[in-house]
């Protein structure tokens, strides 16, 4: 319970100080440079309770329900402070192809984002090397080394990580239609059902930035191995969703989607 008790205080820090980040970050900045502060901070946050998170787990052997709770109501608020940011290299890519932000841009947010992840590195190893909790001095007696994160091949990890970026990406396409106050519980729900059904085979994070922090030092594989799985996977995952339900599916079903649709009342003026 104690060893709980501590790793909830260090996941409410990340959040309050990333959140503090945020806000004087609002303050300060001006023009563009928001987005990046922006994208750094949220991306810090999101690294850093999935570095105490996953130490939780793997050591703590919390139960079942438990584990779920905590991921879950951790995924809602992520959705809810991040606001405009993705902190996924995939989101900034997928902006990319939608033509709504430049390849310049999305390189600085991408770097953004890794250099965030490094980031939450060094501040999660900084929190155990206190030995605030006995999950954290048996952590820091390994030397804060962490073992062989995937639970299948190579191909069975990635194919996980693929199905799992391709499913948040549609629910999130389709969450836009839901109500405002629903969106993140539902898709925070997709998550964590993701968590558990494939966090066995790849851990699944689906979002190569987070798994360059948390995954990538861990030992068992190679770094190309690890890219194969944590990078290539996702960004195909979300790249065959929008290719899915934003060109194939409407041109089976005979719409475009290259252009905006004309309103009805212009089709009768044109008849």
């Amino acid at each position: 319970m104690t060893d709980l008790c501590v790793s909830l205080a260090v996941l409410g820090a990340a959040v309050l100080l990333s959140e503090a980040a945020r806000r004087t970050a609002a303050r300060l900045s001006r023009g563009d440079y928001w987005i990046y502060l922006l994208e750094a901070a949220s991306t810090f946050q999101l690294c850093c309770c999935t570095h105490e998170l996953k130490l939780l787990g793997d050591t703590a052997r919390l139960e079942l329900p438990v584990s779920l709770a905590l991921t879950y109501t951790m995924t809602v608020i992520h959705l809810v402070t991040f606001r405009e940011a993705t902190c996924n290299p995939s989101g900034a890519l997928e902006s990319v192809c939608r033509g709504s932000r430049s390849g310049r841009a999305a390189v600085g947010l991408i770097a953004c984002q890794f250099a965030a992840a490094v980031a939450a590195q060094f501040f999660a190893a900084s929190v155990w090397s206190l030995g605030l909790s006995d999950v954290h001095i048996r952590h820091r007696r390994f030397g804060f080394r962490c073992f062989d994160p995937l639970g299948g091949t190579l191909l069975e990890a990635a194919a996980v990580e693929l199905a799992c970026a391709f499913t948040v990406q549609a629910a999130a396409m389709h969450a836009q239609k839901m109500d405002a106050k629903l969106r993140a519980p539902f898709i925070a729900a997709i998550i964590t059902a993701l968590v558990y059904t494939g966090g066995g085979v790849s851990g699944a994070v689906f979002n190569p930035a987070l798994a360059f922090s948390v995954q990538f030092p861990c030992s068992g594989h190679t770094y190309l191995e690890y890219c194969f799985v944590y990078w290539l996977g996702p960004v195909s995952g979300v790249a065959s969703c929008v290719l899915l339900f934003e060109k194939i599916l409407p041109f089976l079903s005979g719409k475009s989607s290259t252009g905006p649709e004309v309103p009805a009342a212009r089709k009768q003026k044109t008849q």
